[in-house]
């Protein structure tokens, strides 16, 4: 559901490849906050961590397994935010600022001065 709140067909590349198949311009879209994204940065990533770690039997294998799934995610972060900073600039930084990265509720709000 996430994926189509900030447009899933972007995410995945179909509109990139639509767009060239019609000779148009890629253009950005805009930097929105809809839905799960007011709440963290990251709620595809929170999805996947959710499915990694819930297991009604956790064998080592799938221990290992969801660790380094885990060890990924949390470094891909680190790079799609720094790309997102690139593209966005200070809307994307202010949002960074506002919203925790996987956990709700865990980040203070900053007060407006």
């Amino acid at each position: 559901m996430s994926t189509f709140l900030i447009n899933h067909f972007d995410l995945f590349g179909l509109r990139q490849v639509w767009l060239y198949l019609q000779n148009k311009e890629y253009t950005q879209l805009q930097f929105a906050t809809p839905g799960f994204y007011k709440y963290v940065r990251h709620p595809l990533y929170v999805g996947w961590l959710l499915a990694f770690w819930s297991t009604p039997t956790m064998t080592v294998t799938h221990l290992v397994f969801a660790s380094i799934a885990t060890a990924y995610i949390l470094i891909a972060i680190q790079f799609e935010e720094r790309d997102l900073i690139d593209i966005h600039g200070k809307a994307y930084a202010d949002y960074r600022r506002q919203v925790p990265m996987l956990l709700p509720f865990t980040h203070r709000r900053q007060r407006e001065v």
